[in-house]
């Protein structure tokens, strides 16, 4: 794991003085930051997995796919292991075809992630969801988690969504006139703010 981004404590010292909200939550999580790790195509299948379930589903699946890699997410033991082994670890079938598509996407090096780092924020959205099963969260937790872009603020999420609603007692979900005031509020740091919304409603660091 690596350590925390460079922009990390400036971007905490900025939104601290922004959002007294934000700044009591960064206060009670002060030694958390987001961590990333240098493997795109593990991040990449994390994200699958990940995707329209729970944290706690999604830890439990990964486990489970984990050990069948045998504890080596690379684009070939993916290929190589059968659907039916796969759909024991809880994946569906839908998940396992865009887990086999990624794979084989790496390996034919039809995807290359260093395209991505000349590209914008959108740009590097718009490549990344070329990929069958990856849509606009899933690129945006990538963006975050692997390539640590400070200014990403992923309106779809369930949990961000929830911890916004909750932290700023809005009902649920709130309206975008308010999302537009907060995403306002923390530009430029929006991926700092989103973690710490997360860690705010869950006691388990999100990782991708």
């Amino acid at each position: 794991m690596s350590k925390s981004p460079k922009y990390w404590n400036k971007a905490k010292k900025i939104l601290s003085k922004k959002d007294p909200v934000l700044k009591k939550i960064i206060k009670k999580f002060n030694k958390g930051y987001l961590k990333s790790r240098n493997d795109p195509f593990y991040s990449l299948c994390r994200t699958i997995v990940g995707q329209q379930i729970s944290t706690k589903a999604a830890d439990s699946i990964w486990l489970k796919f984990e050990k069948k890699c045998k504890n080596k997410i690379v684009p070939l033991t993916v290929l190589k292991l059968r659907t039916g082994s796969l759909k024991s670890s809880g994946l569906s079938r839908q998940k396992i075809s865009y887990l086999k598509n990624i794979a084989k996407s790496f390996k034919n090096k039809s995807f290359n992630i260093k395209n991505l780092k000349s590209m914008d924020d959108d740009l590097a959205i718009n490549y990344i969801t070329k990929l069958k099963g990856l849509g606009i969260w899933s690129a945006q937790m990538f963006l975050m988690f692997n390539l640590n872009r400070p200014d990403i603020f992923p309106t779809k999420d369930i949990g961000l969504i929830r911890a916004i609603s909750k932290n700023y007692n809005k009902s649920y979900p709130p309206s975008k006139n308010f999302l537009n005031k907060i995403s306002k509020m923390h530009s430029g740091y929006r991926s700092v703010f989103t973690w710490y919304m997360w860690r705010s409603i869950d006691p388990v660091d999100v990782e991708y």
